[in-house]
C-alpha cells in the first residue's frame, strides 16, 4: 500500500456504449430508469463495479462478506485521494449512516455525516491532480450522486441530470451553456418534449425560452390590456423599464428565476452556484476544463 499513488483513475475499465439506445426493462433511454430500472442501474454501475472489483481482489476480500464491509468503512475513512473516485463512491453504498442510518451521503439534509461525506466525496474533484478525473467522468459522477439521492437537491437540477445521463454514458458531454438551457427548459415544464429526442444535439438545441434570451434593452411583457386604459397605463410602464433599463451597465448574463438557482453544497463545494471566469482559474487547468466542459459549479 505505500507504493499507491494519490488520486488513482476510476471509470476506466471495460467498454462503454458506444450509442444511446432504448432500455428493454423500462423503455426510456437506457439509464434514465436509474435507480429504480434494474437494467439501468446495471449500465451505469459497471464502471464503479469494476473498480470495485479490482479493488476487492488487490485486497484478497470476497464480494458480499464482512470483509467487503469492513474494506469499504476503510475506504470511506481514507485520506482523500488514496483510493479512486469510483471506489470511494461504491464504498459509501456500502456503509450505513450511523446517525440516519441510510445510505452514507442520500440521508435527509439535516443529517451531519451525510454532509460530510459529501464534503468530502467532492474533495476528491477539487484536489485531484489534472487528469485524474476528466470532465465525463465528474458528470457521471454527479449524475449518479444526484439521482441517488434526489431529495437533496432541486427537483429540476434532478431532472436535467436525469435527461443528460444517457447521453453521458455514451461519452457526450454538454458544456455549461447547453446544461443551462436544459435546465431552463425543465423548470418551465418541458421535461416530456425533452425526453423525446434521442440524440443530446437535438435536446441542447431546442429553441430557447424568450424569458432567456440576452439584451439589455429587451422588456418581457406580463399580459396584454383589453381597454385603453389599461393600454395606456401599459405603455407607460414598458416605457418607464426600458428607460431605466438603457441607463444601466449592460448586464453580463441572464439569470434565471430564483426558484432555479443552483441548490447550495449539494456537493460540498464551497462556491457552488458561482459563475466561475477564466481568470479565476488561472494556473488550474484540471478544475477550468471541468468547469467549461459540464457547468459543475452550477448543477450539483
Amino acid at each position: 500500500m505505500a507504493d499507491r499513488q494519490p488520486f488513482p483513475p476510476g471509470a476506466r475499465r471495460g467498454e462503454r456504449p458506444v450509442e444511446v439506445s432504448p432500455c428493454p426493462s423500462c423503455g426510456r433511454l437506457a439509464g434514465r430508469g436509474y435507480p429504480e430500472c434494474r437494467y439501468c442501474v446495471e449500465l451505469v454501475e459497471q464502471p464503479w463495479l469494476l473498480d470495485w472489483q479490482e479493488l476487492l481482489s488487490a485486497q484478497q476480500r470476497t464480494s458480499g462478506g464482512a470483509g467487503e464491509r469492513e474494506l469499504a468503512e476503510l475506504v470511506v475513512a481514507a485520506e482523500v485521494g488514496t483510493y479512486s473516485w469510483t471506489c470511494t463512491d461504491w464504498a459509501m453504498t456500502l456503509v450505513e449512516c450511523s446517525e440516519c442510518a441510510a445510505e452514507l451521503g442520500t440521508g435527509p439534509v439535516d443529517c451531519v455525516r451525510c454532509a460530510l461525506a459529501e464534503e468530502l466525496r467532492w474533495s476528491w474533484d477539487h484536489h485531484g491532480h489534472p487528469g485524474a478525473i476528466t470532465a465525463l467522468e465528474h458528470s457521471l459522477r454527479v449524475a449518479r450522486a444526484v439521482l441517488r439521492a434526489p431529495h437533496r437537491t432541486r427537483d429540476t437540477v434532478v431532472k436535467t441530470w436525469r435527461l443528460c445521463l444517457p447521453f453521458l454514458l455514451a461519452g457526450d458531454v454538454a458544456t455549461a451553456g447547453e446544461i443551462q438551457r436544459i435546465r431552463a427548459q425543465v423548470l418551465a415544464g418541458h421535461y416530456d418534449e425533452l425526453a423525446r429526442p434521442t440524440t443530446q444535439v437535438e435536446v441542447t438545441t431546442m429553441p430557447e425560452l424568450f424569458w432567456r434570451r440576452g439584451g439589455s434593452g429587451s422588456v418581457r411583457v406580463e399580459y396584454e390590456p383589453n381597454s385603453e386604459r389599461q393600454q395606456d397605463a401599459a405603455r407607460r410602464l414598458l416605457q418607464a423599464r426600458a428607460h431605466a433599463r438603457s441607463a444601466e451597465p449592460p448586464a453580463d448574463a441572464v439569470r434565471e428565476p430564483d426558484e432555479d438557482q443552483a441548490p447550495d453544497r449539494v456537493d460540498g463545494d464551497p462556491d457552488d452556484g458561482d459563475q466561475h471566469d477564466g481568470d479565476q482559474h488561472d494556473g488550474d487547468q484540471h478544475e477550468e476544463g471541468l468547469s467549461r466542459a459540464s457547468g459543475w459549479h452550477e448543477l450539483r
